[in-house]
């Protein structure tokens, strides 16, 4: 057995992950968690001197020292140190910072006890620092990643200062004009406020929505013994457009009286390739809408799934990095899924040669998608290890990318033109001719079958059996859900994978959206801040703007550009808005006809982490305040309160009761019976 001091030490970002590498490294490995990010600006000031070209200043997290005094520690009569976190930005910047920090200590030190004539040692001469990038934690991929460390590269942690420091600035120093506005507290940030624009329009637009009537004219055909239905397309062979009941009564008068028959039958055969296996964005958006997970769940599994599930013979990752723009498969991986399909599906099911595909422009060759460790563990073989929602999502990711290596799903796709007089109806649908992935894995609504058609013959008369007209209503667009903000946020450039989960949640936390059945309702409080930062930072808070700079920021981590002049070309018309708006922003005071009860002053609507408060507007000479109620009373026996909107320590509102501590009842939701009472 190795002595201590023969050991490396190795820095992880989680426990799981260390439980897992701790399994394939062996007692000569001393494997700690960082737990995230150990150093970064400080908490109560902006922490980077613009003056100085955007030059930032980073401490040691104050719920991170204890982590910090045992890295520091376990370090000290250490060789090498191993930097295993996360292979992006953000992993990249927490093995640098811990790597500052420990040669921080060694200058100290140094200088301390060499105070007079000695010359100090270098700082960490005696120490090795070693990047090591694994994608997967398989024995395998951890054996090799160890065998070839590389150094820290710098230009990703170029860019990771970057977009750290741009944020840190937008966030600190728009904040404090919420505070000054409407209430304190409150925050705004560079991606998470464009994504909350997104949110306030798409509910303008469905406010201002006006619908439209029109009518469909179905007619019920027979031939023989079977009934089939079809739809009126054309009259007088150009596009049918029925607005208003007369029309639609008047025109299925005229039509029933006519003869049809067959007039055209096409068939045409369509071809339809499997989808790419997982990047972030599209995991994110395929498990809301298959699953029901909302971003942050489907990204916590996923980080459970790739971090290490424990098996009888020890912790394996089952996934690859769940960070990912990338949609690049390993050729090992793919040499397997090939041998897994020709296996089980059969050679009719495998391409001649692998499927490959095209990632967009801003995507990290190095990653992969996502993907299992193994296609040989299928998910029967793990699921008895695996809670429900684990395996649910790791179904999803094994036959993705099962099915991303399958032959296209082959349709005869058909459609039938009916022509009575001066009239066209339509019957289309389509039949599966071969499976392909589909065997494996259906996009949307995929089946075997679409719509049953007739064996019907150009020619055939058709025997008309009914005429249905239907009124309908053009639709006002939908509100966003997890998998449609997420897709317009990556269609629009605005962010990266790491970071809309956090965005989404942040939005939720601050109380300027709540998603309600899966879909997303900015709050008044969000559509004053959106309105705010519109008016006074329009160019800021625009999508097209924030792609720019998320362009420019990829081409740092690139070695292209310097971050710095990026931030130069940032702040000097952001300073100028700001000085506008510092100027200009006055208080919103929203009186109301109620009056303080302590000193007869009018009451005023005010903002706080909870909500709205009513507030004496000679605050703080007075400082009465109450909850505004809901008008719903309590529902506990013999209690005279009424129902008000709390939130709660997690950031979940609740309904509870103004007579707060005597009566202690609460409700997730308005009683339907009292709110009809």
């Amino acid at each position: 057995m190795a002595k201590l001091s023969d050991k490396s030490l190795v820095i992880v970002e989680s426990p799981a992950k260390a439980k897992t590498l701790s399994k394939f490294l062996g007692s000569d490995f001393v494997i700690l968690p960082s737990y995230g990010h150990i150093v970064d600006l400080p908490q109560k000031n902006l922490g980077v001197d613009i003056e100085d070209g955007f030059k930032p200043t980073y401490v040691v997290l104050k719920e991170k020292q204890k982590v910090m005094s045992e890295i520091k520690k376990q370090a000290k009569d250490k060789q090498k140190i191993y930097l295993a976190t996360d292979p992006d930005r953000e992993g990249e910047a927490i093995g640098w910072h811990i790597k500052n920090k420990l040669l921080e200590e060694k200058v100290s030190k140094a200088k301390a006890k060499n105070k007079k004539t000695i010359k100090p040692k270098k700082a960490g001469e005696d120490k090795q620092f070693l990047r090591v990038e694994f994608h997967e934690i398989t024995k395998s991929a951890v054996e090799e990643a160890f065998k070839h460390p590389r150094d820290i590269d710098i230009n990703l942690i170029e860019a990771q200062q970057g977009r750290r420091i741009l944020d840190r600035i937008v966030g600190y120093l728009l904040s404090p004009l919420l505070w000054k506005k409407i209430a304190r507290g409150l925050s705004a940030g560079r991606v998470q406020s464009v994504a909350l624009r997104l949110v306030a329009e798409r509910e303008r637009e469905i406010t201002a929505f006006k619908p439209q009537e029109y009518w469909d004219i179905e007619a019920e055909f027979k031939k023989v013994d079977v009934l089939f239905a079809a739809k009126l397309d054309k009259a007088d062979d150009k596009k049918i457009d029925i607005t208003n009941k007369e029309d639609a009564e008047r025109l299925a008068e005229e039509i029933k009286g006519k003869v049809f028959i067959v007039s055209e039958i096409k068939e045409t055969e369509k071809r339809r390739n499997a989808l790419a296996p997982f990047i972030t964005s599209t995991l994110q958006q395929e498990a809301f809408n298959k699953l029901g997970f909302n971003a942050n769940k489907t990204m916590s599994l996923a980080q459970a799934l790739y971090e290490g599930i424990d098996f009888p013979e020890g912790p394996l990752g089952l996934i690859t990095y769940m960070r990912t723009d990338s949609p690049k498969v390993a050729q090992s991986a793919i040499s397997e899924v090939r041998g897994f399909i020709d296996k089980q599906f059969g050679k009719d099911y495998l391409p001649d040669t692998p499927n490959y595909y095209k990632p967009k422009k801003s995507a990290q060759e190095a990653h992969e998608a996502i993907r299992p460790t193994s296609v040989l563990r299928s998910p029967k073989d793990v699921e008895q290890f695996l809670d429900e929602d684990l395996v649910r999502l790791y179904e999803l990711i094994w036959k993705r990318f099962v099915a991303s290596q399958m032959k296209p799903a082959v349709y005869l796709q058909t459609s039938i033109d009916i022509k009575g007089g001066r009239f066209t109806f339509r019957v289309s649908g389509s039949r599966m001719l071969f499976a392909g992935y589909a065997a494996l894995y259906f996009i949307d609504d995929e089946s075997n079958q679409t719509k049953v058609i007739p064996d019907l013959t150009k020619g055939d008369k058709l025997d008309l059996t009914n005429i249905m007209p239907s009124q309908h209503f053009t639709k006002a667009p939908p509100r966003f859900s997890d998998a449609s903000l997420v897709m317009t946020l990556e269609e629009n450039g605005i962010g990266r994978p790491s970071t809309y989960a956090p965005t989404l949640q942040t939005l939720i936390y601050r109380d300027y959206v709540r998603r309600i059945s899966g879909y997303f309702h900015p709050t008044e409080l969000g559509m004053k801040v959106v309105d705010l930062l519109v008016a006074y930072f329009a160019n800021v808070i625009n999508v097209e703007f924030t792609a720019r700079i998320e362009e420019s920021l990829d081409e740092v981590e690139e070695g292209k550009i310097n971050y710095s002049q990026i931030l130069k070309d940032f702040y000097t018309p952001f300073k100028a808005d700001l000085d506008f708006a510092q100027e200009n922003i006055k208080k919103e005071v929203i009186y109301t006809d109620q009056v303080c009860s302590l000193c007869g002053k009018p009451m005023v609507i005010k903002w706080g982490r909870g909500g709205k408060f009513l507030s004496c507007s000679a605050f703080p000479e007075c400082k009465f305040a109450k909850s505004i109620t809901t008008g719903i009373k309590c529902s506990q026996d013999n209690c005279t309160g009424e129902l008000v909107e709390r939130r709660g320590r997690r950031g979940r509102f609740f309904y509870g009761c103004t007579n707060y501590p005597k009566c202690t009842f609460t409700s997730n939701k308005l009683p339907v019976l009292l709110q009809q009472q």
